[in-house]
């Protein structure tokens, strides 16, 4: 029963995390695309491991565990 909870908790935040990506107001992308310079694409990596990645870790261990 407790890893339903942390599976919807992971979809939770998963979703959270790519719906401000995503808002323009929230995350200032051209401001990233200044700090990090020839490193922005690493912005992206984090975003996939924290957003979409943890909406299927949370959707797989909703359904299958």
């Amino acid at each position: 029963m407790i890893l339903k909870y942390i599976g919807l908790f992971l979809i939770f935040i998963g979703l959270v995390i790519t719906v401000a990506f995503w808002i323009p107001q929230l995350v200032n992308k051209a401001k990233f695309k200044a700090i990090l310079g020839k490193r922005y694409p690493v912005m992206y990596f984090v975003y996939i491991t924290n957003g979409p990645f943890l909406v299927i870790i949370g959707l797989l261990i909703f359904f299958y565990l």
